[in-house]
């Protein structure tokens, strides 16, 4: 399946020879076998989709050879900026996957009132762990991040975001924008409500506390899918 494809430095050389873990879990795990074609990107290019197939099977190196090259973009049909405060690492960790087959384009960390401050952001674990994700659902690009200091800083730069709120405004099924703030746990302090006053803000119909991973979720899912 050409949604599915394989992360490699040498992709895109005429032919490939893979050894190790690489080799076992293709044989072994996905049991590929000779005259297969298998799918793949390198991280120097990642919008190239190579097409290989294997010419060649020894009991510890796959040999592959080049079939095709050619252009192949997989990404939402719409975009969505997610300004999140600062929560437990491990929760951030564990919805990032899901996250980024949703399609969610870009992450925008920032350290609010209530954010814990001690906490800090290691971006290269989180790309380590979107390529995962990405070989699995297809996705031909990576995810951004970047971080703020503080929710005024956030929208001033980006005063169109709508804010996931406590409120009357439910969020409704056909909602289409592209930029979205949602808070820590314990939601937002008071001087930091004084400063989204202007802002429009919404809620889920639902009569449940979402925790802070869930409302990204939900919300990513209600805007993308």
């Amino acid at each position: 399946m050409a949604l599915i494809y394989i992360l490699h430095d040498e992709a895109s050389k005429k032919t490939l020879n893979l050894k190790g873990e690489l080799h076992k879990y293709l044989v072994k795990v996905r049991r590929h076998s000779l005259d297969d074609e298998l799918f793949f990107r390198n991280r120097d290019d990642i919008k190239i989709l190579h097409r290989y197939k294997i010419v060649n099977i020894e009991s510890r190196s796959l040999e592959l050879e080049l079939l095709s090259s050619k252009e192949e973009i997989r990404c939402s049909k719409k975009s969505l900026h997610i300004a999140w405060c600062v929560i437990d690492i491990k929760s951030i960790e564990k919805v990032l996957p899901s996250l980024n087959e949703i399609g969610v384009e870009k992450i925008s960390f920032i350290y609010s009132d209530r954010s814990q401050k001690n906490i800090k952001l290691d971006f290269k674990r989180f790309e380590r762990i979107l390529e995962a994700s990405m070989q699995q659902c297809g996705r031909s690009s990576y995810m951004e991040f970047d971080t703020y200091q503080g929710i005024k800083e956030f929208i001033t730069k980006f005063e169109d975001v709508k804010v996931f709120d406590f409120c009357d405004n439910i969020l409704e099924s056909d909602a289409n924008f592209e930029r979205v703030l949602i808070g820590c746990e314990g939601g937002f302090s008071k001087e930091e409500r004084e400063l989204l006053q202007s802002q429009e803000s919404f809620r889920l119909d639902t009569p449940m506390v979402l925790r802070s991973e869930s409302a990204v979720m939900a919300v990513a899912s209600k805007i993308l899918l």
